[in-house]
């Protein structure tokens, strides 16, 4: 389980904003410091205590700002994302109203924080237990695209991805029903959002903790059996980088050997894709070679299955066939000492920095001189639509890939029933359209329609 970090403190004991943002790596100017620090004071002012409706089992607004922040400026967001993160939970909560953060940090945070609201309306209308239709998986499908037609600026759905992270971070005191509800939620929509999106650590730590709360028993049966033969199991890790070091070496290859973090949720779906025992899922030997070039990652690959006998059809060329979210590396199982199998990656260091920032690692914000331009900022933005729509041909509800192409998501219209849930319809559908699109006789009997709590004719255009 991951740990929320401690924020520095000053000799008496208060938030030492100074020393929080001297963590952020590569911090811009003089400027921007002195806007985060108006961020962190407006999220901490003392009209906040006048607020008691926010559940004592999250932390502070201002805790929970950093922590947002900080998960950002580790996928090396600009600046203006920050600063959003950091008010943007007490601007949720209604303490701080979005004209002010306006005239207090400009209309780029400000509309950051507007269209992070917009997205976050769309959680609190789901219903877990009313799926629209009667199909839970429509409504899954539903609300991704919705997501797609309401984030304009990428940088939104990356906020919402830190909010939802550092939310599911802080569950473990919070009600079974909320740990369940909010465990769905990012299981279904935001874990394969960052998975699509190529964000490989946050996607790993959404799907571990959302799985601990969805399966617990597996989820303890699993994390013990790791626990109880991890001596052995690092000892045995241990020996084979030493071999593969000793071997590289010798072949005058400048590399990086390591063991790879096992994931609990990655083990169980193997167990039952595969239907194997623990002990016979690859992922729980492995680790991973980090090299300068791609010509030496295939000189891994020779030299690696030299030492030890390769499983066919356990090797993968993302390189050469990259996945749909950009992901490159050689994937390979080998019969490793003792006879045990033990699964390795390798790829260049760039490779490894775009498994862990994904798209993000094409297009950093940060620096003083970042050109936001139509040939700078938009540029980017448009080139990362583009590679979204890359996957739309292989659109299913598990992947992400249909759901985030936005031309796609621009000639559809999304309506919410009187329940909250969330139905897709044609754009320039009617109440009409949208009552034959629930059941037929719903269409046949209908006499009237109420939008936004109007009555409207029926051939009004739903928007």
């Amino acid at each position: 389980m991951v740990q929320v970090r401690q924020l520095p403190q000053t000799e008496s004991g208060d938030f030492d904003t100074a020393a929080w943002i001297a963590q952020l790596p590569g911090f811009a100017s003089g400027e921007d410091r002195a806007r985060i620090k108006r961020a962190c004071a407006l999220a901490g002012e003392p009209l906040l205590e006048q607020h008691s409706d926010v559940s004592h089992q999250r932390p502070g607004y201002l805790e929970s700002g950093l922590e947002m922040a900080a998960i950002l400026s580790e996928l090396q967001l600009d600046e203006e994302s920050l600063i959003a993160a950091v008010v943007y939970p007490v601007v949720a909560s209604g303490a701080l109203p979005i004209d002010t953060v306006r005239s207090e940090l400009g209309d780029e945070v400000a509309n950051l924080l507007a269209g992070v609201l917009r997205v976050a309306a769309l959680s609190t209308r789901d219903n877990e237990n009313e799926p629209v239709l009667g199909q839970r998986g429509a409504q899954v499908d539903n609300l991704r695209k919705m997501l797609v037609a309401l984030v304009d600026d990428v940088r939104v759905g990356l906020i919402k991805l830190a909010e939802r992270t550092q939310t599911i971070r802080e569950l473990k005191h919070a009600p079974a029903d909320v740990q369940r509800r909010i465990a769905r939620e990012v299981a279904d929509v935001y874990a394969p959002l960052a998975h699509r999106l190529g964000i490989g650590h946050i996607k790993w730590e959404l799907e571990d903790i959302a799985f601990r709360y969805l399966e617990p028993d597996d989820y303890k049966s699993i994390a013990a059996q790791l626990d109880g033969k991890r001596l052995d199991r690092d000892a045995f890790i241990r020996d084979v980088i030493s071999q593969v070091n000793t071997a590289l070496s010798s072949a005058g290859i400048n590399a990086e050997v390591v063991g790879r973090a096992k994931h609990i949720y990655s083990i169980w779906k193997k167990m039952r894709r595969k239907r194997v025992a623990f002990d016979q899922v690859y992922d729980i030997r492995a680790l991973r070679i980090l090299v300068d070039e791609v010509r030496d990652c295939y000189a891994c690959l020779g030299i690696v299955h030299s030492l030890w006998r390769n499983i066919p059809g356990e090797f993968d060329d993302y390189i050469a066939n990259p996945k749909l979210n950009g992901y490159r590396s050689l994937h390979t199982a080998v019969v490793g000492p003792d006879g045990k199998v033990v699964e390795i990656q390798i790829r260049t260091h760039e490779m490894h920095r775009e498994a862990e920032l994904g798209l993000c690692a094409h297009w950093i914000y940060k620096g003083t001189d970042v050109d936001k331009s139509a040939t700078g900022y938009e540029q980017k933005i448009e080139w990362l639509r583009q590679t979204l729509k890359a996957g739309e041909s292989q659109g299913n509800i598990g992947d992400l890939a249909e759901e985030l192409s936005e031309d796609f998501a621009s000639d559809r219209i999304y309506v919410f029933t009187p329940k909250g849930h969330v139905v897709d319809v044609a754009a320039g559908a009617t109440p009409v359209d949208f009552a034959y699109h629930i059941h037929t006789e719903v269409g046949h009997r209908c006499r009237g329609a109420k939008v936004d709590g109007r009555i409207v004719p029926l051939n009004t255009i739903l928007r």
